[in-house]
């Protein structure tokens, strides 16, 4: 007995629809007698299974809103005070009803621009030029002073920059006597401005948005080793600068995001 293509196809159809078996899940899956494949029916569905996404943004007041409009209290989120970040997990679960840990926000601040350049012209040697053009682009920050603390204009402190000239001297001394002769030299070179140079600039910058003003001293040092002046700018307190911010970064989080989720510091991997 022969069997047309037809019958043959309807009864694999049949087959096929018997064999499919439909398994327990919060997401609807049925097994199939291709090699037992685990098919998800989810994308078929009206709707997702369940709630889950990462919503990433680099603006604290942002994120704070987002995690008090979801208001999940068993909300987790861990934070990387080197990096600026914090990740927080909605669906953490814990060890008696683990989640997915794919419900996620995070948060990621961006320097701003002034801190950015700060952070950047720490250490790099600059020539006259280089310099007295950083500090005319960031005049409305700078703040330059002299040894003394006092405050010297915007104005004057970029002339002094540009006309400093490098002096150098040199001493010799000869000792004669009967049975010996000695002599000694020294150089001396000095750098020197027509105007009143600067020791430090004070930087006042907000580092973070949503975090508060800082006040970055850089130091000016003026290198005379070569023929042309090298000036370099230091960050004074630097490492206890940056720790005081990534803490005013928990601190700031902390109160705007409330009882909304628990911090911790650290980074969770949830594998």
């Amino acid at each position: 007995m022969s069997l047309t293509k037809e019958a043959i196809q309807l009864i694999t159809d049949t087959a096929l629809a018997a064999a499919g078996k439909t398994l327990e899940a919060q997401t609807p899956i049925v097994v199939l007698p291709n090699e037992y494949q685990v098919v998800a029916l989810e994308k078929w569905q009206a709707g997702r299974s369940r709630f889950r996404g990462i919503y990433s943004t680099h603006s604290l007041a942002d994120f704070s809103a987002y995690v008090a409009d979801r208001s999940i209290k068993t909300a987790k989120g861990f934070i990387d005070q080197d990096q600026m970040t914090c990740i927080l997990l909605f669906n953490l679960g814990d060890e008696k009803a683990p989640g997915h840990a794919d419900d996620r926000a995070v948060l990621k601040l961006k320097p701003s621009a002034g801190y950015k350049a700060a952070q950047e012209i720490g250490g790099r040697a600059m020539s006259q030029k280089d310099l007295s053009d950083w500090i005319e682009d960031w005049h409305q920050y700078l703040t330059p002073v002299d040894a003394e603390g006092t405050a010297i204009p915007v104005a004057k402190a970029i002339a002094a920059v540009r006309t400093i000239t490098v002096k150098a001297t040199s001493e010799s001394e000869t000792s004669v006597g009967e049975t010996s002769a000695s002599r000694s030299a020294m150089d001396q070179i000095e750098a020197r401005s027509k105007e009143t140079l600067p020791t430090a600039l004070l930087f006042n910058v907000i580092p973070f948005e949503g975090l508060t003003e800082q006040q970055i001293q850089l130091r000016i040092s003026v290198i005379t080793s070569g023929s042309q002046p090298v000036l370099k700018l230091r960050w004074l307190g630097e490492e206890v600068q940056r720790e005081d911010i990534a803490q005013e970064f928990k601190t700031v989080l902390q109160q705007q995001v409330g009882a909304n989720a628990t911090l911790a510091l650290g980074a969770f991997d949830a594998k």
